[in-house]
């Protein structure tokens, strides 16, 4: 399985060509994929009606992951480490770091810079 960030899935909705995004590569190595609730969240704020029904689809296909304790006591510690080096990043990319850490998956993302402060993260 691999966790998905908005970055991704905004890629996949901005081609055209389907085949030249970033997810349709990831579809050759893998064929399991999820989203945090946080990323579920990202989009939904903005999504216009006009793209929703793309958007709902893509929902149904995809494992969606809830942001648990287990992911709140995550993003607790990469907060704390992160606080510490003077190194934070958006909260939101924190939280979809940490679920990915606590659920012990990979996650593919078009925004590696932020995503690299965090220790033990595995990127695609």
């Amino acid at each position: 399985m691999i966790l998905l960030d908005s970055s991704v899935l905004i890629d996949l909705f901005r081609k055209k060509d389907k085949t030249k995004s970033y997810f349709f590569n990831l579809l050759s190595e893998e064929n399991d994929f999820a989203i945090s609730t946080v990323t579920q969240y990202e989009i939904g704020i903005g999504n216009k009606v006009s793209t929703s029904d793309f958007w709902n689809e893509l929902n149904d296909r995809l494992t969606i992951l809830s942001f648990d304790q287990s992911c709140s006591i995550e993003a607790i510690e990469i907060y704390a480490t992160l606080k510490r080096k003077n190194k934070l990043i958006d909260l939101a990319d924190l939280l979809i770091g940490a679920t990915a850490k606590s659920h012990n998956i990979p996650l593919a993302t078009l925004n590696k810079k932020h995503f690299q402060r965090i220790d033990g993260l595995v990127l695609i």
